[in-house]
């Protein structure tokens, strides 16, 4: 198979199984960062959005992905839906086809049309590619392999500085990238010599410096939510840990066993891990270390692509493990995504090394291995068709967690409900009384149902978790959305409170 013949089907693979997103309209974050974006409305916001927050302003000013920012200004240029999700498959078949390129410089075409079509079709990427501003983890994951690409196999200074450039200014976690093209020169893929080593490195620092100075400024002048799962507040330093640990089991079963896909994985769905002896962190410490001896194994045993595969996938975890330090969740699909390619390149590279006659008799397995969990992934598009109906995958895949009735909240804001409203939010208060968002939402609820005092308990109850500037990136985000969906008075009283608020 030719090289653009490789690329054409693991491209149409990527695309034809996300193809029911074309229906999708808007859902959950795409609100507030696409449709209530004044960069998104206007052209201009294609360069304006580098001297601006991901989120904007009245939203808390929050995270720095200009290049995200910029694509979806110029998808509204277009203007509809169904462009934003065309362009989201379009940025998933280019991540396709860059692993590919990569797994074909160490294997040959079979493993390179594996780990294609793998990753292609791997259901854990749903989040990412159905749901409109899962596009930064498309985006960075591309640019990463491309500044793997481009360090390993071209051994180009100034491409892969760019690429990462590129990556950064998409997604954060961009940021393994020189961890992973490290690791690939300790395992001996494409090493170069030490000159090009040491000016590929240095064109990283520089590279990182000054994003990180750029993003330092734009970043200055606004106020933070509380950037930590809801399940972490109050907790010690061990416990955060050993939750961490025992995700893993969830992370393990989504990229090997992935039958079970949830949108939502908040207290109590899951819930925080206090003792060493706990059944599950035991679960997870076990497939920590099932992982640690595969990639010991496949190092010692001089299989190098597999090894990288293996570590790559933990390297591109580790950011968001909460084990550095603890994230905004407890775990999110959507960052599966750039690690599930390093689980692509191990399984292909270890495929392709079987015998000829072994691999002919696997090949069917493989394919209706691929095929089903394509369909898979094709009967999960429509979760993410509009905020209601993610709401309800969430009371259904996630009964117990507080998420549901909290994004009822808002349901039933739209449909001028409420009364109902403020009880869901009680009810999802009365599962998780440490998130600040349930009591924010509540709020705007018992101000619309004209219950002021109860109003006035929950923005208390809200200020003695997150006080100053933290309660008013809250009331600040909850009083556009409600200006938005018709709610001014409920707006108006959220911003006087604001302005009560003492300074940091």
């Amino acid at each position: 198979m030719g090289a653009r013949r490789l690329y054409a089907v693991v491209a149409a693979c990527a695309a034809v199984v996300y193809l029911g997103a074309l229906w999708n309209r808007f859902a959950l974050d795409d609100i507030p960062i696409i449709t209530l974006n004044p960069l998104v409305a206007n052209a201009t916001g294609v360069w304006r959005a580098f001297a601006a927050p991901y989120w904007p302003p009245s939203f808390g000013g929050h995270m720095y992905r200009p290049l995200v920012i910029a694509s979806f200004a110029l998808d509204a240029v277009i203007d509809g839906t169904a462009w934003f999700h065309a362009v989201n498959l379009a940025w998933h078949a280019a991540a396709t086809v860059a692993l590919t390129a990569l797994a074909r410089r160490w294997t040959d075409d079979t493993g390179a049309l594996i780990a294609g079509v793998l990753f292609a079709v791997h259901p854990v990427h749903v989040e990412a590619v159905a749901n409109v501003v899962g596009r930064a983890e498309l985006m960075a994951a591309f640019f990463t392999i491309l500044t793997v690409y481009a360090a390993l196999t071209r051994r180009h200074v100034g491409w892969s500085a760019a690429a990462l450039g590129f990556g950064l200014l998409s997604k954060e976690n961009a940021a393994v990238a020189p961890a992973l093209v490290v690791w690939a020169w300790l395992l001996g893929l494409d090493r170069p010599d030490r000159r090009r080593m040491a000016s590929l490195l240095a064109s990283w620092v520089l590279v990182g410096a000054v994003y990180a100075a750029v993003r330092m400024v734009i970043r200055r002048p606004f106020g933070e939510y509380m950037s930590i799962a809801s399940m972490f507040l109050g907790a010690s330093w061990l416990s955060v840990r050993l939750t961490a640990v025992a995700a893993l089991a969830d992370v393990a079963r989504l990229l090997v066993f992935p039958l079970t896909l949830r949108i939502d994985y908040s207290p109590n769905e899951r819930t925080l891990v206090t003792s060493p002896v706990d059944l599950r962190f035991a679960a997870g410490l076990a497939c920590a270390a099932a992982w640690a001896a595969l990639t010991f194994i496949a190092w010692r045993r001089g299989r190098r692509v597999e090894a990288f595969g293996l570590g790559w996938i933990g390297a591109a975890f580790l950011p968001v493990a909460n084990l550095l330090y603890p994230a905004g969740f407890y775990l999110a699909e959507r960052t599966l995504y750039l690690p599930s390619a390093g689980l692509a390149l191990a399984a292909a590279a270890a495929l392709a090394r079987l015998p000829q006659e072994r691999l002919r008799r696997l090949r069917w397995a493989t394919i209706i291995v691929a095929l089903l969990a394509g369909i898979q992934a094709a009967l999960r598009v429509p979760v993410w068709r509009d905020d209601y109906r993610v709401t309800l995958s969430i009371l259904d895949d996630s009964p117990n967690s507080y998420g549901g009735p909290a994004r009822m909240t808002g349901v039933y804001l739209e449909r001028r409900e409420p009364a109902k409203a403020l009880a869901a939010a009680r009810m999802a208060a009365g599962i998780m009384n440490r998130d600040p968002w349930v009591y924010a939402m509540g709020s705007v609820a018992a101000f619309a149902a004209g219950e002021p005092r109860a109003a006035d308990s929950l923005m208390a109850r809200l200020e003695r978790i997150c006080s100053g500037p933290c309660a008013a990136g809250y009331y600040n985000y909850e009083a556009t959305m409600a200006r938005s969906h018709g709610y001014p008075e409920v707006a108006d009283s959220l911003e006087a409170r604001v302005s009560r608020l003492p300074a940091r």
